[in-house]
């Protein structure tokens, strides 16, 4: 019966991307079944054929062998803060556990990692197959294919990088498409992170994560053409060679080892401020709304309040209607603050709250950085890249949070129909 429901979601969820398309009459009604199609028979062979599904579970192995190693490291910078032995008794359960110097390192090494990964030319290859695959079962433009398919890798500011030399000859669609992709993912850095702190909940979390980075392309190329249909001829083409290759400003192994820390560092600092700003706001506005009398028994909260806003559309992805609010709260988190948070509370949600196929639903329903402050970065970030683009980057910004939520919770659906 759930299962069903979710069926219904997925095409409740096209409709409200069709309610939001700028031109409804556009929308190519073959192109979304096309599009309908390809991201349900990439979930099937992702999720259900079993020497694929074997293969995805071989990235768990990778993932704890690369989360031993940043512990390594922070045992040997931070002692028992960092993971190493306690030099006392331990009186309260996972009191042991310190986000800052445990967790969150992580993105340090995943940083290195990617960097050393585009400079000795593993990835690229990679990402440009997908690229082709993208261009020859969906009709996009090989540019919009390009940053599509890096958007599995890297963050919605890296990815267009890919195709810089192009964005400024990009039709509205096809820079959309752009924008939806980077909203609708999250970078390699920062998911080995979330599958450690998802990893005692759900079972093979790192391998659901990639799943989710690589379903999220063809799920963004389909929300993306809806909600901005392509009205002219063109396809903007970007060259699918070494050429198309974001420029390597790396000259050797250590200094590709050296760009990537001070990257990680970067974005290690910025998540620790934003974390600690952000939960600080969180909990002001609480304290302001705890002063309203309270409804059902109950204080009024922003995690409350947003739970009833999104629990529709988490009864939509198929979750039971007695956990859609839960499940709401945490979609609303993200969508307000980001992801980050959302998985901390999924990850410290008593087990009870949501059932595991409700758990598993939300991991790829809130893998996306569709939130307010990532709007932010990629608006710079593309303004930067295509100034003369500059009004019609700024004009989709607040559209692309909205097709990049509808693209997760579209992911969620379809995973949903298949457990």
């Amino acid at each position: 019966m759930l299962q069903l429901q979710s069926a219904f979601g997925v095409v409740a969820l096209l409709l409200i991307a069709w309610a939001f398309s700028e031109k409804r009459r556009a929308v190519s009604i073959r192109q979304a079944i096309v599009g309908l199609l390809v991201t349900l028979v990439t979930a099937l062979v992702l999720i259900k054929v079993p020497p694929v599904a074997s293969a995805f579970g071989a990235i768990n192995e990778a993932v704890g062998v690369i989360a031993a190693a940043s512990r390594a490291g922070t045992s040997f910078v931070f002692g028992y803060l960092g993971g190493a032995p306690l030099p006392f008794d331990l009186k309260a359960p996972g009191a042991d556990f310190i986000l800052a110097f445990q967790a969150l390192p992580i993105v340090l090494v995943m940083s290195v990692l990617t960097t050393l990964l585009f400079y000795w030319r593993v990835l690229p290859p990679i990402v440009r197959g997908l690229a082709w695959l993208l261009e020859r079962t969906l009709g996009v433009g090989g540019a919009v294919g390009l940053s599509t398919a890096a958007n599995i890798f890297l963050g919605m500011v890296e990815a267009p990088l890919f195709i810089r030399p192009y964005l400024a000859q990009l039709s509205r669609a096809e820079l959309f498409l752009v924008m939806t992709g980077g909203m609708a993912g999250i970078a390699g850095t920062v998911l080995v992170l979330y599958a450690t702190l998802l990893a005692p909940l759900i079972p093979d979390a790192a391998a659901h994560f990639v799943i989710a980075s690589v379903l999220g392309a063809p799920a963004a190329i389909l929300v993306s053409l809806i909600m901005v249909p392509e009205t002219s001829d063109q396809r903007t083409g970007g060259s699918l060679d070494d050429r198309s290759d974001p420029e390597m400003h790396a000259s050797s192994t250590m200094d590709a080892i050296v760009k990537g820390t001070a990257a990680g560092l970067e974005l290690l600092l910025n998540i620790v401020a934003m974390l600690l700003v952000l939960v600080a706001l969180v909990y002001l506005v609480n304290a302001i709304l705890g002063i309203l009398p309270e409804i059902g028994g109950a204080k009024i909260s922003l995690q409350r309040l947003l739970g009833y806003i999104m629990a529709p559309v988490c009864w939509l992805m198929g979750l039971p209607w007695s956990q859609a609010i839960t499940a709401g709260s945490l979609m609303g988190t993200k969508t307000v603050l980001n992801e980050l948070i959302a998985y901390v509370d999924l990850s410290k949600l008593p087990t009870e709250a949501l059932d595991p196929r409700s758990r598993l639903i939300m991991l790829y329903a809130m893998c996306g950085f569709a939130n307010f402050a990532s709007l932010g970065i990629m608006i710079g970030g593309l303004n930067t890249m295509a100034p003369t683009r500059r009004e019609e980057i700024n004009e989709l910004g607040l559209k692309s949070i909205v097709s990049g939520t509808l693209t997760t919770c579209l992911m969620g659906a379809i995973v949903g129909m298949l457990t």
